[in-house]
């Protein structure tokens, strides 16, 4: 056996069924051994595709994406999928060819330093130097990724490393290291004072973010927030924890968030936060949710705690398990004036679209769309207003919400809807993005056609990069700078090329009949929504 058939044997044991990518020489010995596994391979069409699909994948599933992809610029592209799964800590092994060890540091061909390069972006990051040790670094790699805060991890693989003979494979059943202990259950002593603020507590909130979908805990969640009555508002990639129809989900909170959310957070004497960073778009005067205000910050990552608020009770540990041994403590509460307040905020606070009624509604077809999708189903919002849009109006049953917070990254929702289609077949997945995002991954069409990926898509189409351009008209006086899309292609002839079905709606009676149109089936439609150049993400 090589070091190539020992790196395929590893994923083999930890069960991957998929890998995505794109080759290159020094990543040719990997490739060409894992033709002789039942892995899949998925050939996507540039770089950071790849552990964007990786990072879609893993989010529905709970498992660990996979990638790989050559040196040098291979590398290089791929740092900003990375990057995006670092920051919404999305758990990936991310592997990368490499020139012959001994060629290292001599600037050869598609050489990269992508580990130091990496550095700022990986959980953690190996160089291999031996073909013995690849089965106790994937063995910790994939441990490391989706343990504690998930993440990504990086291994980079010479290629005389992947050719070189391993002189005896053995794939370790545990791993064992002594610097990363993550902590999985919560002190005892700081739960039972979390509880006893509980019932003191006159204004509680919840505040969950992406961590509690990390943590499978949504579930949990529900339990606790129904239990004790206590409402809930969400951080973005906190969207899905609570169900959107749910009587104690008050919405996103932060500078697109909802009026209500906003300010039950504001007016509330204890805010529990739940795996969230108190991140700037979410709480952009932390001050405002320590004054005043019992503040308890649950994370798994024991660094986030503090680091932007100074919590009265900080409670290391996993979301699940520590609702869970809160929900053992009995305590008295009662909250019905509190959530009464809020229900009254929720109905007198809601702003006020006046849509342009030339053009469709953002808004109304997401609320519409995703009122229509099945309940599993799987929504991946790229970045731009059509994010705003999505947060503020997407309906979430019991399927995920999708959506790169943490970074920000264009060109992340058809990508990380194919990797989510991939992961699983059966469930219904829907990609909504603008036509500057649309642009940065429409490559991926031909993916979607090759291996047969039923996503479908809906591209909000204003001709302007209109997030920047609300932005320039705001702070610069509507003076517009590089934010015109003019040349972008005829859809309807683009979709033709890569034989999808399409669909264009300019007028709102259109929308009733296209959604169901697009819906139908189990197949990959564009359709294209013509609005307002003008319109703003509210």
């Amino acid at each position: 056996m090589n070091g190539a058939q020992a790196m395929v044997k590893c994923l083999e044991n930890e069960g991957v069924e998929m890998i995505f990518g794109y080759p290159g020489v020094a990543i040719c010995p990997f490739y060409d051994s894992i033709l002789d596994s039942d892995i899949r391979t998925i050939l996507i069409r540039t770089e950071q595709n790849a552990a964007h699909a990786a990072s879609g994948l893993a989010r529905v599933t709970g498992k660990v994406g996979v990638c790989a992809v050559t040196s040098g610029p291979g590398a290089t592209n791929l740092i900003t999928g990375i990057a995006t799964a670092f920051a919404d800590s999305i758990p990936l092994v991310c592997i990368t060819g490499q020139v012959n060890s001994e060629l290292i540091g001599s600037d050869s061909f598609q050489e990269a330093d992508i580990t130091g390069a990496a550095e700022s972006f990986v959980k953690y990051s190996y160089l291999v130097k031996n073909a013995d040790d690849i089965p106790r670094i994937f063995k910790e790699a994939f441990h490391i990724a989706n343990t504690g805060r998930k993440g990504p991890v990086l291994i980079d693989v010479p290629i005389d490393v992947q050719n070189a003979a391993v002189k005896k494979f053995k794939y370790p059943e545990t791993v064992n290291l002594r610097t990363y202990k993550p902590t999985v259950k919560g002190h005892a002593v700081q739960i039972k004072k979390v509880m006893a603020e509980l019932e003191k507590a006159k204004r509680p909130v919840i505040c969950a973010g992406g961590g509690v979908l990390l943590a499978d805990a949504q579930g949990k969640l529900r339990e606790f927030a129904h239990k004790y009555q206590v409402p809930v508002v969400t951080t973005m990639m906190g969207i899905g924890a609570m169900q959107s129809e749910d009587e104690l989900n008050f919405g996103m909170v932060g500078n697109h968030g909802a009026p209500c959310a906003n300010r039950a957070m504001n007016e509330a004497d204890m805010v529990i936060m739940v795996g969230a960073r108190v991140a700037d778009r979410s709480v952009n005067q932390p001050e405002i949710i320590t004054k005043n205000k019992v503040l308890v910050h649950m994370d798994v990552d024991p660094a986030e705690i503090g680091k932007n608020a100074g919590p009265t009770i900080p409670l290391v540990g996993d979301a699940e398990h520590i609702f869970e041994d809160m929900m053992q403590i009995e305590v008295d509460c009662d909250h019905a004036l509190w959530l009464q307040t809020l229900y009254e905020y929720r109905q007198t606070m809601t702003e006020k679209r006046v849509p342009n009624p030339d053009f469709i509604d953002p808004a109304d077809f997401i609320r519409k769309l995703t009122d229509k999708m099945e309940r599993d189903a799987v929504y991946t919002a790229d970045v731009g207003q059509n994010q705003i849009w999505s947060c503020r109006n997407c309906i979430v049953r019991d399927g995920r919400f999708l959506t790169s917070g943490g970074m920000g990254t264009m060109g992340y929702s058809i990508p990380a809807a194919m990797g989510a289609k991939l992961a699983k077949p059966d469930t219904q997945v829907v990609a909504v993005c603008g036509d500057g995002s649309f642009q940065m991954s429409m490559m991926e069409l031909a993916t979607m056609r090759q291996y047969s990926v039923p996503v479908k898509i809906v591209v909000m189409a204003n001709r302007y990069l209109g997030m920047v351009r609300e932005y320039q008209h705001s702070t610069y006086n509507g003076r517009y700078s590089v934010v015109d899309l003019s040349g972008s292609p005829d859809l309807s002839k683009l979709a033709e090329a890569y034989g999808v079905r399409f669909i264009r709606i300019s007028e709102r009676d259109q929308v009733d009949n296209a959604i169901e149109e697009f819906l139908r089936g189990d197949e990959s439609v564009l359709l294209e929504c013509i609005i307002d150049p003008m319109d703003v993400s509210k």
